[in-house]
C-alpha cells in the first residue's frame, strides 16, 4: 500500500515509532512476523527486532500482547507449513491430471 510505504520511510529514523506501530499491526490482524514484513515492506529481521527487543523498552504492555500473538503464531507453524504442503500437492495433481485428460485426446 501507498500510504503504508510512506509512512514506513517517514519511520524510518524514529525506531520507537515504527516498532509500536508493526506492533498494532500485528496484534489487530493477529499477523506472522512474515505477513507484517511483507506488509510494510521491510525485513523480517527488522520486524523481529522491532516487535522482541525495541517494543520491549518503550511500550512493555504492548510487548506482551504482541509475545502472545507471536508464540501463537510459533506453536501453529507446523500446521500452516502441512496445510501449504497439502495444498502444493493437490495443485500439482490436478495439474497432472488435466494434462493426461489432454494427451488422451
Amino acid at each position: 500500500p501507498i500510504g503504508v510505504l510512506s509512512l514506513m520511510i517517514k519511520l524510518k529514523r524514529d525506531g520507537r515509532e515504527r516498532c509500536v506501530i508493526i506492533a498494532e499491526y500485528v496484534l489487530n490482524n493477529n499477523a506472522t512476523v512474515r505477513a507484517a514484513a511483507k506488509y510494510y515492506g521491510i525485513s523480517k529481521s527488522t520486524v523481529h527486532k522491532d516487535i522482541t527487543d525495541k517494543l520491549k523498552d518503550c511500550n512493555y504492555a504492548l510487548y506482551c500482547d504482541v509475545k502472545a500473538v507471536l508464540e501463537q503464531n510459533k506453536a501453529e507453524r507446523h500446521i500452516r507449513g502441512g496445510k501449504a504442503t497439502k495444498e502444493k500437492y493437490r495443485i500439482l495433481t490436478e495439474s497432472n491430471k488435466a494434462k493426461r485428460l489432454t494427451n488422451k485426446k
